[in-house]
């Protein structure tokens, strides 16, 4: 391939190739582990950098094309790449190198799929994730979708011996597959009858509101299937705790990521008409998403299913920002909808970074320790301490704590909310304040949750006697988390960049960025310098400043005269474990204020019971609204069915000739 040639869609196209022969390899030695970790996932994470790189030159190169001699008769694939696709590009690459690593220390023997069996769904995963960012026909991608789709749900079922695993890999293969279904309805509301299912078809033609608003509907509800938007939520809680670490991560971080790309191509780019109400449909779909989302991680015992809850409620502020940009743009607010949509792909690229750093970080822990309720765990910061403070970073990104990424993302978008001016409808004017309201609450749950996701996970003391055992991460698996926890810090104190960066995403779509929120490298001012501004530089200098300030002046007044002695305890010296607040005892705020929203069971203790023990299951009220009556109705109409199958040769043969006769009577 000469100078010339060299393009980001082949760099990238070759990052996918190379993902693709790396997890072939691993099928010719499946029960080779020491291939698999200390050759393999450290290839595909070089793989990852070179599609990061690719990304990161895609996003100001402009728009490139191929296509590829693949496919069916007269549907081959179609590949593009523009600074849309190059911007999740650059995230599945950078996360996935990450990950990738992490995963070269993690993987043992003896957890269901072999090691190379593994190798092979895991960069199977990676590289269809990324075609379907590069697919430009909905044919591509769709082949792309369910690829990801089935290689994802193998990676859910490693531990296939389980019934419970199984049950939860079944069930998101389930809504996986209802979404996909409404996806390709999608695309073929898109492409207007005429036949040509390429997405450059789609842009070129003028979509009525009415078929417009179908389009809406099923990319909301495909792509929110996908990406775990309330009441699309139920298979996300399951499928996490379910999978590997490392695949949680990149399900988390990743895969819901696809979704966002997903609906954010439709509407901002495929679609040409826009109207103000699925801004709010869409709005307050997020603002739902995002409230149940932390409402339910704050009560939550199992710390992967707490992460889990977690996702949704980020997915839930991304689709919030979402909304706002499409209300935006529909009133022609070009210079906030830029503002709200790059809050979306801000807290997008945030997400990815600090949640896949708490799922490995929680894969860590769940290998020292082979516990993952949170009731037995404590203490592990004296045992593990590289996890635990490298999880500390992650877990202040996701409280939205400054000078972190996720206060960046967060910020933006309330000020989105308070620049907002007055919209032609009234009740809008009454919901942009309620909406700003319900994010900022939602943000102090989340903080309140991590609070006592670290807290009780890595302070204290040891609530079970083995913990003792517990043994810090490998050096491969340190080497993934400092890079997503530096990729933490590096996205809160250098927003400005990054914002110049999603500015080549945001002109193409609404033809306009933020622009002067980026001219001081050192200010971020998303309207005005003089109504708002925030310079993370100066406030990570400051806490810097004050935290050595204390130190020094302890050291100068103190020194010498420090006395040691135990803690003041009521006067009870016998303090142990028991005495600490519990994951439960975390919760029950939680629980008794939003207590409508669950539906709860007790388990009481008898009055002779020589181990008394209470204990409180929190469940998903939607699973019984919702899904249960939908599984009773499928299994009722199955039953309908079997009734028409009898078995033998005369009943289908008098079906054939009834259904003759009606159509030669009634059919002209």
């Amino acid at each position: 391939m000469s100078a010339g040639q060299i393009t980001p869609l082949a760099i990238s196209l070759a990052g996918v190739i190379a993902w693709i022969v790396i997890g072939l390899a691993g099928v010719f030695s499946p029960g080779n582990l020491r291939l698999v970790a200390r050759y393999l996932f450290p290839a595909g994470a070089l793989a990852g950098l070179v599609v990061a790189a690719a990304g990161a030159w895609a996003i100001a190169e402009g728009a490139r094309t191929l296509v590829l001699p693949l496919g069916l008769p007269d549907l081959p694939f179609h590949l593009r790449i523009d600074s849309l696709s190059a911007f999740f590009l650059l995230l599945l690459g950078a996360v996935a190198a990450g990950v990738s690593v992490f995963a070269a220390g993690y993987f043992r023997r003896g957890q269901g799929t072999p090691p190379g069996l593994q190798c092979l769904y895991y960069h199977v995963f990676l590289a269809s994730m990324a075609l379907v960012l590069l697919a430009d026909d909905a044919y591509g991608f769709m082949v792309c979708w369910e690829t990801m789709a089935l290689s994802s749900y193998f990676l859910v079922t490693s531990d296939h011996r389980s019934a419970e695993i199984r049950r939860a890999g079944f069930l998101y293969l389930l809504i996986a597959h209802i979404g996909a279904l409404a996806i390709l309805l999608c695309f073929g509301v898109l492409q207007g009858g005429g036949g040509d299912y390429t997405f450059d078809a789609m842009r070129q033609l003028d979509h009525t509101p009415r078929w417009g608003g179908i389009a809406f509907a099923l990319a909301l509800f495909g792509f929110g299937a996908k990406a775990g938007i309330i009441p699309l939520h139920a298979w996300l809680p399951e499928a996490h705790p379910a999978a590997p670490s490392p695949v949680s991560a990149l399900m988390s971080a990743v895969m819901l990521k696809t979704a966002v790309y997903g609906f954010l191509r439709v509407m901002f780019d495929l679609l040409d008409v826009k109207v103000w109400w699925w801004g709010v449909i869409v709005l307050v779909v997020g603002l739902t998403t995002a409230l149940y989302g932390v409402v339910f991680s704050a009560v939550q015992s199992d710390m992967k299913r707490l992460l889990a809850y977690s996702s949704i409620e980020n997915i839930g502020i991304v689709y919030v920002g979402a909304g706002l940009a499409l209300m935006f743009l529909a009133y022609d607010m070009t210079a906030l909808a830029a503002l709200a949509l790059t809050a979306t792909l801000y807290h997008t690229l945030n997400h990815a970074f600090f949640k896949s750093l708490l799922f490995l970080a929680t894969g860590s822990v769940l290998h020292a320790t082979r516990e993952r309720a949170l009731g037995r765990l404590g203490g592990l910061i004296h045992r593990m301490p590289w996890v635990a403070w490298l999880a500390l970073v992650g877990t202040l990104a996701v409280a939205g704590l400054p000078p972190l990424n996720g206060f960046v993302s967060e910020w933006l978008l309330l000020q989105a909310f308070l620049f907002t001016p007055g919209l032609p409808q009234n009740y809008l004017n009454m919901l942009v304040p309620v909406a700003a309201a319900s994010v900022a609450l939602t943000a102090a749950l989340a903080g309140y949750v991590m609070v006592k996701f670290y807290g009780v996970i890595f302070l204290g003391q040891p609530r079970e006697e083995r913990l003792a055992d517990a043994r810090d991460c490998g050096p491969w698996e340190r080497a993934g988390l400092v890079w997503l926890a530096a990729g933490c810090v590096l996205l809160g104190i250098l927003p400005v960049f990054v914002i110049r960066m999603i500015d080549e995403v945001t002109r193409p779509l609404l033809g306009q960025g933020l622009g002067n929120a980026a001219s001081n490298w050192w200010l971020l001012a998303p309207i005005q310098p003089e109504r708002a501004s925030y310079g993370p530089l100066l406030f990570l200098v400051a806490i810097l400043a004050a935290v050595a300030f204390a130190f020094l002046a302890v050291r100068a007044f103190y020194h010498g005269r420090v006395r040691r002695g135990a803690a003041w305890d009521c006067g009870f010296p016998g303090q142990t474990a028991r005495m600490q607040d519990s994951a439960e005892g975390f919760g029950q705020p939680v629980r008794q204020v939003f207590e409508p929203f669950f539906r709860m069971r007790r388990e009481l203790p008898g009055a002779f019971d020589s181990a008394p023990r209470y204990r409180v299951v929190v469940e998903d009220p939607l699973w019984y609204w919702v899904y249960l009556p939908v599984a009773r109705a499928a299994d009722r109409l199955t039953g309908l069915v079997t009734l028409l199958q009898r078995g033998r040769i005369s009943v289908y043969l008098m079906y054939g000739f009834i259904t003759l006769l009606f159509l030669l009577l009634f059919v002209r």
